[in-house]
């Protein structure tokens, strides 16, 4: 197995950036997921709700944040002093950075309603799930956990089970789905079994070893199109028929990194 791609989201919930290799920190990858942005009640506002973040690109060039888009000119982001709570599922609240004015304006402007932009500033501040990690286990502004993995396998049964699905309700063929809509940090190909990763513990990706926290149950931000915007059933509709537990429908695993370490795409994946 290998190392397929590598992925980091600069701002949640917005454009994503593939990249050929990434240092690894014991929150995540470096620069993914510290900033996000809100309401203007304070609430965190993600893609689920305004699928238009998703038209930001937020680039990172030596530790500063650019936001680029279509309505208006690239805007580099300057951290204020300025500090609040938010909370992010059903985590604890976590003190967070305002990025100012001016990147308020501007993804007001994209979204088209009074929002903040919101930067972590200290890694370390917010603990992963007691129940899934260790004291000392900490992740930036993911929904949970340091790094998301998925694998080219499983995809392909998903894609195989989408038609089959839409055949079955009278649709036309569907197009694969992009790995895109799952939002990965690192894709594994060359795995025997599909969902072969819901039974692994421990594995290592060049250098770096991980452990596997748990599943990710995933929600209804899979069933938006990152070019179009639109939402659809799927993959909802039939991830609910075939990987259904719970209460909840589960594709990739979630993993917390044992020591920093860099990976490459191309890297050998072993499971230990």
């Amino acid at each position: 197995m290998k190392l397929a791609s590598i992925s980091f989201y600069p701002v949640k919930s917005t454009a994503g950036h593939e990249v050929a290799e990434a240092e690894v920190r014991p929150w995540g990858l470096a620069g993914d997921r510290r900033y996000l942005v809100t309401d203007e009640d304070g609430d965190v506002l993600t893609a689920r709700a305004e699928p238009r973040l998703l038209a930001c690109v937020a680039r990172l060039d030596g530790g500063t944040l650019t936001l680029t888009g279509p309505h208006a000119d690239p805007l580099p982001v300057v951290p204020g002093s300025s500090m609040s709570a938010v909370t992010i599922g059903s985590s604890a609240p976590v003190d967070v950075t305002d990025c100012g004015d001016p990147a308020a304006a501007w993804l007001t402007g994209l979204v088209g309603r009074p929002v903040r932009l919101k930067w972590l500033d200290d890694p370390t501040r917010r603990p992963v799930d007691p129940a899934y990690g260790r004291p000392a286990d900490r992740v930036t502004l993911a929904d949970g956990y340091p790094l998301l993995l998925t694998t080219t396998a499983s995809l392909a049964r998903l894609d195989d089970w989408i038609v089959e699905t839409a055949l079955e309700h009278g649709e036309e063929r569907p197009e694969p789905l992009p790995m895109s809509r799952f939002r990965p940090n690192v894709v594994v190909d060359g795995v025997a079994e599909p969902f072969a990763e819901d039974e692994w513990k421990r594995l290592r990706i060049g250098e770096v070893e991980f452990r596997v926290a748990k599943g990710c149950d995933r929600c209804v931000l899979t069933t938006v199109d990152p070019a179009t915007y639109a939402k659809g059933k799927e993959p909802i509709r039939t991830l609910a028929r075939h990987r259904r537990r719970d209460g909840k429908v589960w594709f990739g695993v979630n993993l917390i990194p044992d020591a920093p370490g860099r990976i490459a795409q191309g890297d050998p994946v072993i499971v230990l």
